[in-house]
This record gives C-alpha cells, sequence and structure tokens, in this order.
C-alpha cells in the first residue's frame, strides 16, 4: 500500500515562490509516476504535473509551464513541486498522487482517476 504525505504548503504574495514535497512509502516507487494535482475552491481538481519515477521524464500542464518544476530524490523517497512566480490563481489544495507505469506511458497521467493513491493535500494560497 502506497502512503503519500505532502508538506510545504502556506501563504506567499503574488510572484514569490513555493516547494511543496511529497514523501512516498509502501511501494515499488521505480513502477510508479507521480503526480500533481490541484483543487481551487469551487472547480474540479486538475492536473499539475507528472514524473516518472525512474525514467525521470516530466510532463506540465500549459497553466505552469515555464513556473513550476517537479523532481524527485531517490534516497529520499520524496517529489517535490518548485512553484514559482506564483500567481493568485494558483491558490488551491495541492494533491501528491501515485499512477502505475502503464497508465502513465498510455498517455492519461492527466486523468484524475487514473491515480490509485493519494496524499491528503495541502493548502497553498497567493495574495495579491
Amino acid at each position: 500500500q502506497v502512503q503519500l504525505v505532502e508538506s510545504g504548503g502556506g501563504m506567499v504574495q503574488a510572484g514569490g515562490s513555493l516547494r511543496l514535497s511529497c514523501a512516498v512509502s509502501g511501494g515499488a516507487l521505480s513502477s510508479l509516476a507521480m503526480g500533481w494535482f490541484r483543487q481551487a475552491p469551487g472547480k474540479e481538481r486538475e492536473f499539475v504535473a507528472v514524473i516518472h519515477w525512474s525514467a525521470s521524464t516530466a510532463n506540465y500542464a500549459n497553466s505552469v509551464k515555464g513556473r513550476f518544476t517537479i523532481s524527485r530524490d531517490n534516497a529520499k523517497n520524496t517529489v517535490y513541486l518548485q512553484m514559482n512566480s506564483l500567481k493568485p490563481e494558483d491558490t488551491a489544495v495541492y494533491y501528491c498522487a501515485a499512477v502505475s507505469s502503464w497508465k502513465y506511458y498510455s498517455g492519461s497521467y492527466s486523468r484524475r482517476d487514473s491515480y490509485d493513491y493519494w496524499g491528503q493535500g495541502t493548502q497553498v494560497t497567493v495574495s495579491s
């Protein structure tokens, strides 16, 4: 059973930066891809970024491309989301999630229902 624990959320002014962390345990990490999603009040949960644990290939939503960077640390079993040039519209609860390799390579990594494991979420608030 894969367990995911996010941390690093908080409040920041527009233009600022935050780094989210997701500690991963309980699974064969080499067979997983790790994603970040976010959900703003009254909106659907949306894909932000994904990285394959072994291949280290990454994909991003257009809305964050060039501002956010996803990475992972094998030694710490942790996935990071570095968020720069934050905007008020980035305000949301951010969730870490895990998806199997075959779903990742099938191209369905941006779909919420592709993911089997989820963290509890961490709040990010960007003020203008």
